[in-house]
């Protein structure tokens, strides 16, 4: 992990299988956005065979209901 990641939320990396309700997620990693706001460094604990990646803001403490 880099020094500027450690002060900064990541976003949840997951691979998504199916459409609309009917879709899976399993997140399989962590991405923290470059300082310039222009890119990614991305850890994966493994790599998906099948589906989509997809990169989303970690969720507000309110929201993830703590």
């Amino acid at each position: 992990m880099k020094r500027n990641e450690k002060n900064q939320k990541p976003h949840g990396v997951y691979v998504v299988e199916g459409e609309g309700d009917n879709a899976f997620w399993t997140k399989i990693g962590a991405a923290w956005e470059h300082q310039d706001g222009k890119g990614f460094n991305i850890q994966l604990s493994c790599l998906p065979l099948n589906g989509r990646l997809v990169i989303r803001e970690p969720k507000a403490a309110a929201e993830a209901g703590r």
